[in-house]
């Protein structure tokens, strides 16, 4: 049995509100930010870089066995886009 609450719960719900704040509270832990979309990127830098507007171009999904330079988007995909067909029905009875 536990009594009370857990210490400091809640605190991530509070937005930032500016960029200043996120700088601060990443500089404390590792270069993450800020995080570039690999779509604005030019082609040698991401795999989703590159053309005249920012799109993909090509499936973003990728096997698992590709090689890391090619690792990005959804890699080893299950399933992507609409759920057709008998799949739908399974779907919706459960």
């Amino acid at each position: 049995m536990q009594i009370g609450l857990v210490a400091g719960g809640g605190r991530t719900e509070k937005p930032m509100l500016k960029a200043g704040r996120a700088f601060h509270k990443f500089a404390a832990k590792r270069n993450e930010w800020p995080k570039v979309r690999g779509v604005a990127m030019n082609p040698v830098d991401h795999p989703h870089g590159g053309g005249n507007h920012q799109h993909l171009g090509r499936a973003a999904t990728r096997s698992r066995y590709a090689p890391p330079g090619q690792k990005v988007g959804l890699i080893a995909a299950r399933r992507t886009g609409r759920i057709r067909g008998r799949a739908a029905d399974k779907v919706e009875v459960e």
